[in-house]
């Protein structure tokens, strides 16, 4: 797709950079003049989605994740791609509460998060390849 602008960022698969994956796109999609609910929804599922590539796909161990936002219209189009161990059972890793990381106390509700905050999500898996997350979120303009 051709997008009316585009950003593209390459992180360490470190904690740290979940904040910084959240303000960037904050930033970036300031341009198109989001309200407030809007700003919020985003963040969230940004930092769900980043969270995750850390914790799950790296396993906490040295890794990248690949951030990249467009917009088309008033359509915010987010990816966030880490090389990690993949998703075994995305249909069941979407079930709400559901966690492979139980001993960490994780509350299973990430991908929940951004479906309920995000007007598309998709999640793309194969087992030792990595995954890919797209979220789509039209703006209301404030």
């Amino acid at each position: 797709m051709e997008f009316d602008n585009e950003m593209n960022i390459i992180m360490d698969s470190n904690s740290r950079n979940e904040a910084f994956a959240r303000v960037s796109v904050m930033s970036f999609v300031s341009q198109l003049d989001p309200t407030m609910a809007d700003i919020t929804d985003i963040k969230t599922s940004v930092s769900e989605a980043v969270t995750n590539a850390i914790i799950h796909g790296y396993n906490n161990e040295k890794g990248k994740v690949y951030l990249k936002c467009g917009y088309k219209d008033n359509n915010v189009y987010i990816e966030i791609k880490d090389d990690g161990v993949g998703i075994n059972n995305i249909k069941e890793a979407m079930e709400p509460l559901y966690t492979s990381k139980p001993e960490m106390e994780r509350s299973g509700m990430g991908f929940t998060v951004m479906q309920t905050f995000m007007d598309s999500l998709e999640v793309i898996s194969e087992e030792g390849n990595g995954t890919i997350v797209k979220m789509i979120k039209k703006i209301s303009r404030s």
